[in-house]
């Protein structure tokens, strides 16, 4: 019997499909379709910000890159002409992003150059960096903004090194999502190159060590999985295969819900 037969024959819930490629809910009137907050953790260039786009687009659902947060507070930072490691700097700079953070400034293409990409990583190791873009980034989860469409978001979607271990730890999806070290510094050379920024992949690789070396070792939000994380190994995955591994996750977290399988 088909997954969908089965499924359906144990719980009326469900028939057909959704724009998951799965089951669809089906509701009385006026009912709304389950709102789920999905939480994507993992490295750099793991694929995580292309799954949680492409997760977003299908489920309808709205997608904070958080790594953009702690980007933006380092160029500021930056702009300003002072060290990424003073954390007072980084602590006046993040109070003031967490009041002024728009999609256009998020969507700042030189946000993604590594200088940043090396000053984030300094900034985000500051306890006050972290407390002032939490509540900005718990807020997202609890009350999704429309979509850029305007259609009303079904749920939301966070990306980043702390989501399910900290930021949300009542997450009701969990995803962390990693790849080699040799792939992922593949994956990052190959985006600076199509971006105009050409360098080494050996200069990609070191650069990519030591900025792993910091996310796990910093004494506050350190880059780990959360214990009930379901982890993806995306090495040898291509952007579809890991979209359809991550909606067979959340289908299943979705049927467990409504029918206690």
């Amino acid at each position: 019997m088909a997954l969908s037969a089965s499924i359906a024959t144990r719980c009326p819930l469900f028939r057909g499909q959704d724009n998951m490629g799965g089951l669809m809910m089906s509701h009385a009137p006026g009912d709304a379709s389950p709102s789920l907050t999905i939480a994507i953790d993992g490295p750099s260039a793991s694929g995580k910000g292309t799954l949680a786009r492409r997760l977003g687009a299908r489920l309808g659902y709205a997608v904070l890159d958080t790594g953009l947060l702690y980007r933006a507070v380092g160029k500021m930072v930056l702009d300003r002409g002072q060290d990424p490691s003073d954390p007072d700097a980084a602590a006046v700079a993040a109070r003031g992003l967490a009041t002024l953070a728009t999609a256009a400034r998020l969507s700042d293409l030189a946000l993604r150059s590594d200088a940043v990409g090396t000053a984030a990583s300094k900034v985000a190791a500051y306890a006050q960096v972290r407390a002032a873009l939490v509540d900005f980034q718990r807020a997202f989860a609890a009350r999704p903004p429309p979509l850029p469409d305007g259609r009303r978001a079904g749920g939301a979607i966070l990306d980043g090194r702390d989501i399910g271990t900290v930021i949300c730890p009542e997450a009701d999806v969990k995803l962390y999502v990693n790849a080699n070290l040799a792939e992922r510094a593949r994956r990052r050379a190959q985006e600076l190159r199509l971006s105009g920024h050409a360098v080494p992949k050996h200069e990609v690789l070191a650069a990519m060590q030591e900025r792993d070396a910091r996310d796990a070792g910093r004494a506050v939000a350190p880059l780990h999985p959360a214990p009930d994380a379901f982890i993806v190994d995306s090495s040898h995955l291509g952007p579809g295969e890991l979209l359809e591994r991550a909606l067979a996750i959340v289908r299943g977290t979705i049927v467990r819900r409504a029918c206690s399988i």
